[in-house]
């Protein structure tokens, strides 16, 4: 009865940040005058938030793991710098330069990943130092803006998928089909978690509880889907990009050993410990993993600012560590999923878009995203409380 309690909470939960997603949405397409959902607008909110769900992913992990990372938006300012000098300094080909700047992420996350997991400083302290070290090399080689990036570049974050299949009315097909397969993979991964759960003795939500979830979350993607094959683009390829994260890092925590491990060290390190976890190794694993979505998320944002700039990155960690608070994750560690995370990128990124439109100026958007931060955080708080946990 207890599991059956707490498997129902955790739904509640993710339905609430869904309706509260829901809830804003319509909220600044009052307050917008029916702007917030004009076709490109969808479009661009995904083009512009890009870094956030990129970011957020990697944030989940580190925070399920009771760590935390203040250095992914220097880092991502030290990589866009880097693809600035290869690219236009040293002449090398893009293609290339994007699986160097990924792997110079990773590599960054080997050097913060080797103090916290071998050494023993704690997380907070080396991605602060990280922060200021990532910053500091950022302008010393971007201290003058890098620009002149290829076209073929650039379109990583501001193109769309080509429409080899053509227009059904004013619709992209391609775009049609991508959101069909996306409800059908959502309808049966459901289904199969259902019956795996069933197999294995655990409780599962009701039967009408599973229907209308699915029915609500497919509605809502037809809808997104309806909205951005009217875009002038269609697909943005940035959305692919992230869709693919959200599938193998969905994957990666519900489905493997390191997963797994991952919730293990958050819930209860000593009793990780005791089970033979190598907690070390795992929590090196995590920064490097941190390290190279970084490095994604520096391709995409220098792609999408077609240039390389000192300042870029400027707050992506608090956006990113937000995202991750408002989608579920525990504070204490232990509780995330990358699912609620994309939920909580999705209100960060609604707040960042409602309010540029509404021409909300920058200090006051600040506020009220740290106040919606609070709030999210004192209701998990609250919520725990509620149902008897610590």
């Amino acid at each position: 009865m207890n599991a059956l309690t707490q498997n129902l909470t955790r739904n509640l939960r993710e339905y609430g940040m869904m309706a509260a997603l829901v809830v804003i949405v319509v909220v600044f397409q009052v307050l917008t005058d029916g702007k917030m959902l004009i076709p490109n607008n969808i479009a661009s909110l995904v083009q512009q938030n890009a870094y956030v769900f990129i970011l957020t992913i990697g944030m989940v992990m580190v925070i399920v793991a009771g760590h935390i990372d203040l250095s992914v938006g220097s880092v991502v300012a030290f990589v866009g710098g880097l693809i600035g000098y290869l690219m236009i300094t040293e002449g090398l080909p893009w293609p290339l330069v994007v699986v160097i700047a990924v792997a110079i992420g990773a590599l960054v996350g080997c050097w913060q990943g080797f103090w916290v997991a071998y050494v023993g400083i704690p997380a907070f302290i080396v991605t602060l130092a990280g922060m200021l070290i990532f910053r500091g090399l950022a302008i010393v080689i971007a201290g003058t803006t890098i620009s002149g990036f290829p076209d073929g570049f650039n379109q990583i974050s501001k193109g769309s998928l080509p429409n080899f299949l053509g227009f059904a009315g004013n619709l992209d097909v391609v775009t049609v089909v991508i959101g069909a397969l996306a409800i059908v993979g959502l309808v049966v991964a459901g289904l199969r978690q259902r019956a795996t759960l069933h197999r294995e003795g655990l409780s599962t939500e009701s039967l009408v509880g599973f229907v209308i979830k699915t029915v609500i979350i497919s509605a809502l993607i037809a809808y997104i889907t309806y909205l951005l094959a009217n875009s002038a683009g269609g697909t943005p390829i940035v959305l692919v990009i992230v869709g693919v994260l959200v599938l193998v890092y969905t994957f990666v925590m519900n489905k493997t050993v390191f997963g797994r491990h991952i919730y293990a060290i958050g819930g209860n390190l000593h009793a990780a410990v005791l089970s033979g976890v190598n907690t070390k190794r795992v929590n090196f694993m995590i920064f490097v993993n941190m390290g190279l979505l970084a490095g994604i998320a520096g391709v995409v944002t220098t792609a999408r600012a077609g240039a390389s700039v000192a300042s870029a990155g400027v707050n992506f960690e608090l956006d990113a560590i937000a995202a991750a608070f408002i989608g579920g994750t525990a504070v204490t560690g232990g509780i995330g999923k990358v699912s609620g995370a994309i939920i909580g990128a999705l209100i960060m990124g609604v707040l960042n878009m409602g309010l540029s439109i509404m021409g909300v100026d920058a200090a006051w958007q600040q506020s009220i995203k740290g106040l919606v931060l609070l709030a999210a955080v004192a209701f998990d708080i609250l919520n725990k409380r509620k149902s008897g946990g610590h």
